[in-house]
Formats: C-alpha cells, structure tokens, sequence
C-alpha cells in the first residue's frame, strides 16, 4: 500500500477513497501528533478548520471536527475560506494546528484533508508520516468530562474569520487599485466572496464571474484551470485585467487586456523585479520548481537574478525559501509564495500584489509580463499507468535520453508523476512548439505501452 498522504495532503474520491471514517480518524491521528498530550498544560489546545464549498466538504469537515473535538482539542470552524486564509488564521489565532478540506483545482467529486502545523506551516514529511502511522494504531485513551474540545461555529465565527484575513491582505498593499478595472473569476470556490470584497475595498472596480458556489460547481469550465470566459469577459469589458483563482485559492493566473495569459512564471517574474527594484530581493533570489519554463530561468538571468529549482510542490518550494532565507517562490500554475506575508501560497494576496504593481508603476499588465519569454511548452497528462514507475522504467528513461539528445540545447524534457492525481505528466519544451509537441506524444506513447496498467511484461 503506498502512502496515504501525497504532496498536499491527503486527495481521493469522496466517499470513497476519502470516507467520513478516515477523515474523522486522521483528526485524532494529526490531534495525538500535532497537539500530544502535556500534563503541564492549561487549557485545552486549539485547531481551525475550514473548507471549499464543495458538496462532500459539509460531511467532512464535520468528520474532522468531531474528531479532533473528541481528542480533547478546541475548535474554531470557519467555514468556507480559501486554504491561505486557514493558514493565516492559525498563526493569527495563536492555534496549535489547522485542518482544510479542499481538493484545490481537483474536479468537485474529490476532496482532500490537509493540515498546518503552528503557525500555518505545512507540515513536512517526516510528520504526515507520522500522523499516517498513529492512524493505524487505534484512537487510544480519549477524554471525557471537560476534557473533551468544544466546537465554536456559525455566522459570527465566519464573519469574524472572514474579516481577519481581509484586513491581513489589505493590509499588505502599499498603494490603492484606483482606476483598474478587474474581472476575477472565483471559480465558484472558496474566494467566492472574499475575494471580490478585497479587491474592492482596495479601490478597483470589480467585475466577479463564477462566484456563486452550489456544492457542485466548483472548478467546473471556470477559475485558474479553464481561463476561456474570464479572457472573454476580460476583452468584452475592456477591463485592465483578469484574475483567476482555483477552488481554494491558493493559486493566481491571470489575463492581461488583450486576453492574453499571464502565467505563475510571469506573476512571478513581475513580482521578484518589483523587489529587487524596492531592494527586498533576498539574496536577488527567485524560488521555481523544475516545470517552469525556461523562457524565466533566461529572463532572470538577463536581469541578475540567480534562480533556484525545486521538486513540483509549493511545500518544496517553501522549504527552499525557508533554507535559503529566500522573499519569494512558486509554481507555473499560479502557487505564489511571499514569506513576509503570508506561510503557504495564496491566490489573492498574490493577485493584490500583482495589480499593485500596476497601479504603482502605471504600466500594463501585458508590458510587465513581457519580461519572460515563454518557449513553446507542451503538457500531456498520461491516465491508466503505474506512475510509481515513471521513474525507474529503462523503456521510458531511454526514450527521455533521446528527446533530450534530439533537444539538445534548445528545448528540455521533463517526465514525472502527479503527486495529486493518478498520472503522469510529459512536458517538453522547445524552440518549435510543432516540434514540442511531436516529442511529448511520442514519449507519452512511450508511457502508455510501458506502463500502461493492462500491460502484462
């Protein structure tokens, strides 16, 4: 059996692979692991916990709240609140830990369990490994009487948390947005409110599309992973620019004026050499993982900025900047990560600082990005394989060594498994994109006849 916990948390189908059981008994696991027992202590510790609007996030989070209640911890349930606000809370809070159920950018049939340690960092493997092990142990002693955690939930307590978190994100604009224009597509997720108020409250005039969740719609043909109608509506309005956020918002992408995409390496981009000019460039330092394009590691480079590479994750990214003292990182997909303000990635302060950064250098968004050069990328998503060797196939390491002679210098091949979902990604990168793609459909052929999972030899 492999491990339960992947590179953010816990994901499944609901109902299935991520049941009421197991939800309620990873609470008591992570409680016994993040909150253990102190004879000294006063008072009962302290969690928060909150979701995305999705449908089977009702019953899990109730699942994980009773669990973690009848460990013995206090809980303040907030409600629907992007993943970011979560983690901003606990440390604002002074909790010892906090729980979201979220599949992120996931199809709304799945759901996922993460959890944040004190102070809204996420937790490292060595941990998850260990609330995985307690899981399988049996619950133990539990308390009784009042010892058992109390549960504080309802409008006011989401009111309370809701307004916390936007006064932190206000809070870290330097200027106001009066005069742009912004279309931000909540995708029907957990920004679908908040997301919107900051943006105004910040001055701009605000267009929302896909915010009213159902319990269903989420992530569905709208938010950071289907960007065609906020395009649309961008060029429609005549807006300055478009924000996307996922289903719990720890991702930004964006849209310029013409419709045209502005990616996390872009976002990214933008925001290091608006510190480096401010002089808060840690180290003149940029943190990316090993899929973003090239076409950042050049402009970097051009403009004196030593770029370090990680594994695919934001946790990896993090860890890097907090090893390396480092002001900021993130993922292609819209995971931006600024230590000074905020422990984990998060969509909207990432879109707050973004369209700060036009409001105060008075340039548009499309002028801005234009610093990187994207090459020609291609992605192929690679289903019904064994993605546990991807890594350690000799048919499949062979044919990456000769895309990679057949690149030579001008492209950069990259094979690897989804940590979140059941495949395996093929992404080739060339100065053609025809040839791009040719190269990432004949590797991913590869994929598919050697690891396909009715293979037999």
């Amino acid at each position: 059996m492999g491990r339960l916990f992947g590179t953010d948390g816990v994901r499944g189908l609901a109902n299935v692979d991520l049941t009421a059981e197991l939800a309620l008994g990873l609470a008591v696991a992570a409680a016994g692991v993040l909150a253990p027992g102190d004879p000294a202590r006063r008072g009962r510790p302290r969690a928060v916990v909150g979701r995305d609007p999705r449908a089977s996030g009702e019953f899990l989070s109730a699942a994980v709240v009773a669990g973690l209640a009848s460990a013995g911890v206090d809980v303040e349930d907030v409600g629907v609140l992007p993943t970011p606000a979560v983690a901003h809370l606990v440390a604002a809070r002074g909790a010892h830990f906090g729980a979201v159920l979220s599949a992120s950018h996931n199809p709304m049939p799945d759901n996922g369990i993460k959890f944040f340690a004190r102070g809204g960092a996420k937790l490292p493997d060595s941990v998850e490994d260990e609330i995985e092990r307690r899981l399988g142990t049996g619950p133990g002693a539990r308390p009784t009487a009042a010892g058992v955690g109390r549960v504080a939930r309802g409008g006011d307590v989401e009111r309370a948390a809701a307004d916390t978190y936007a006064a932190h994100v206000l809070a870290t604009l330097p200027g106001r947005l009066e005069g742009l224009h912004v279309v931000v597509d909540c995708a029907n997720g957990a920004a679908s409110e908040v997301a919107p108020r900051v943006l105004r409250a910040a001055g701009a005039r605000v267009t929302a599309l896909s915010a009213a969740p159902d319990g269903y719609n989420i992530n569905e043909d709208c938010g950071s992973t289907h960007l065609g109608a906020l395009q649309e509506a961008v060029v429609g309005l005549g807006a300055d620019a478009g924000i996307a956020h996922d289903g719990d918002a720890d991702r930004c992408l964006a849209v310029d004026a013409r419709g045209q995409v502005v990616d996390g390496d872009q976002i990214m981009a933008v925001l290091a050499l608006g510190m480096l000019e401010a002089g808060t460039l840690t180290d003149r330092t940029l943190v990316a993982t090993v899929m973003s394009n090239l076409g950042l590691r050049l402009a970097m480079e051009r403009e004196g900025v030593h770029l370090v590479e990680t594994a695919v994750g934001d946790r990896y990214v993090l860890e890097a900047i907090s090893e390396g003292g480092y002001s900021i990182g993130g993922e292609q997909s819209g995971h931006v990560v600024l230590p000074a303000h905020a422990t984990t990635g998060d969509g909207l302060l990432t879109a707050v600082q973004l369209l700060g950064r036009m409001a105060g250098t008075g340039r548009s968004l499309e002028d801005l990005a234009a610093v990187v050069q994207r090459l020609p990328q291609v992605l192929v998503n690679v289903s019904g394989v064994d993605k546990g060797r991807a890594a350690s196939d000799p048919g499949v390491l062979a044919a990456v060594r000769d895309a990679e002679a057949e690149l030579g210098a001008t492209g950069r091949v990259l094979l690897r498994p989804s940590g979140t979902e059941p495949l395996v990604r093929v992404m080739v990168e060339a100065a053609d994109p025809e040839h791009a793609q040719h190269v990432a459909d004949r590797l991913a052929d590869v994929v598919r006849h050697r690891l396909g999972l009715q293979r037999v030899g």
